[in-house]
């Protein structure tokens, strides 16, 4: 049966990259994204609800997004769920859910139509991705 491991996230970049190489020599490049949904509580009252995202690009993506990502932008984020596991200090088997990116899209108008894709994924060409101009960074949640 096949099966299918896409992530797709819309939201602001929490943090400056941070960027290392493996011991093989491969760019990494980390940086958070925050997406934000509204709703409303059994009380009636409005409240807004936060997830924290850590994103890694890899190769030729993880320099470009370690040159152009920054603290506050928009972005568009396709990949896939990877779970990254450790082992503490105290011996115990720890995990963590991240996020692998495949492309990043700059939805902000400093870089409204720059698409950057990872070295082996396919450009989706007139389906990517893009906003309007006219869209604040300071009128988004964060």
């Amino acid at each position: 049966m096949a099966s299918l491991n896409k992530v797709i996230l819309i939201g602001n970049v929490g943090s400056d990259p941070e960027m290392r190489y493996t011991p093989n020599g491969k760019a990494v490049t980390s940086f958070r994204v925050a997406t934000s949904r509204g709703y409303t509580a059994a009380d009636g009252e409005r409240r807004q609800e936060t997830e924290w995202f850590t994103v890694n690009a890899w190769n030729k993506l993880a320099e470009t997004c370690n040159q152009f990502v920054a603290k506050g932008r928009l972005v568009y984020v396709e990949g896939s769920l990877r779970t990254h596991t450790w082992e503490g200090q105290d011996g115990q088997k720890r995990f963590r859910l991240e996020v692998t990116a495949n492309s990043v899209v700059f939805l902000d108008r400093q870089a409204s139509t720059v698409q950057l894709p990872n070295d082996d994924f396919i450009d989706g060409g007139a389906d990517a991705p893009t906003i309007a101009n006219g869209t604040d960074p300071e009128d988004l949640p964060l």
